[in-house]
């Protein structure tokens, strides 16, 4: 991959960003996602290379959505897998919550796993507690483990857990090990990617999401150095014939960072559409708007925040129904 694309990735997520937030605590999901769709495809059709959407909102009968295997870029430059998520936390931006992103990873052909859109069990920290955790180990022993590496007691940790039904054996796991928790409505992409961030206070995330977002989160963390484990969660034949097609005829093998996102080089961007712990969202101003943006590449390890200020003079329409 070039150098260059690093940048170019930054435009795509702030238009996404840009255009999504006018929808914030309007309780329009669809139409927040679809604005944010339509600014990365316009963007995305400015930049030199021969892209993939590997991993996207939908097939191909589903437009406007970025749907897998389509094309992106100008068709010249180097060839990459793309993970997209125009918005990641519909939910949160209908609702005026926090953490809301738009997110792009990208890797070199064939390096990212086609997940399915189906359940992934996780786990993911950042780098001090890399080869420390295990998937399939109890609740308990991660969290120990990572409060050694961290040099804290268990007691002093924040674990991250998306607030779901099916959540509350480990909600009580981690309570009766006295850790703290952050429930979260939505946004584990953010959340996992927090673990890698002292000044976010998140030291572990636990818990089922999507698994496009656990290949998306895996990028950004291996640009981090951290670490993302996973399980696919087939919940019924439809999906486990998925995963076979997929060439993973164990349901039950731990995925690991390189079974993610294999080979040295990817790219991670996200431009925060609502406040966060890592990054601010969009803030108006007038004929202005403000936008703070993460890139991040991991050959080379650089990590850049990116404050933009951005001229509004032409604002999108809004169609209230």
């Amino acid at each position: 991959m070039e150098r260059s694309l690093t940048m170019e990735l930054v435009r795509v997520t702030e238009a996404a960003a840009l255009s999504s937030a006018r929808w914030m605590g309007r309780g329009l999901k669809e139409e927040a996602d679809d604005a944010a769709t339509q600014a990365m495809r316009d963007v995305f059709d400015t930049i030199p290379m021969k892209g993939t959407v590997v991993i996207g909102e939908g097939e191909m009968d589903e437009a406007p959505m970025l749907y897998i295997g389509e094309k992106l870029g100008t068709g010249y430059g180097p060839r990459v897998d793309v993970a997209v998520d125009p918005l990641e936390g519909t939910n949160i931006v209908a609702a005026g919550e926090w953490n809301a992103l738009a997110v792009i990873a990208i890797a070199d052909h064939g390096n990212l796993l086609h997940a399915p859109d189906m359940y992934m069990d996780k786990i993911a920290v950042g780098p001090e507690a890399v080869g420390k955790i295990d998937i399939d180990a109890p609740v308990i022993d991660n969290l120990k483990a990572v409060a050694e590496a961290k040099g804290k007691d268990v007691e002093d940790l924040v674990v991250v857990i998306l607030n779901r039904k099916r959540h509350e054996k480990i909600i009580n796991e981690v309570r009766e090990a006295g850790a703290r928790i952050k429930l979260l409505r939505d946004g584990d992409v953010a959340a996992a990617i927090n673990t890698a961030f002292d000044d976010t206070g998140v030291d572990i995330m636990l818990g089922a999401g999507g698994a496009p977002e656990g290949v998306i989160a895996a990028v950004g963390l291996k640009c981090l150095g951290g670490e993302l484990q996973g399980k696919l969660l087939p919940h019924n034949e439809e999906e486990l014939a998925r995963c076979k097609k997929m060439g993973i005829d164990d349901v039950n093998r731990k995925l690991t960072m390189d079974d993610l996102v294999s080979g040295d080089d990817c790219i991670f961007a996200a431009t925060g559409v609502t406040d966060g712990e890592l990054l601010q969202g969009v803030h108006y101003k007038g004929s202005n708007a403000t936008t703070q943006s993460l890139v991040m590449r991991a050959k080379s390890g650089t990590v850049r925040f990116i404050d933009g200020k951005h001229s509004m003079q032409k604002k999108p329409d809004l169609v209230i129904k």
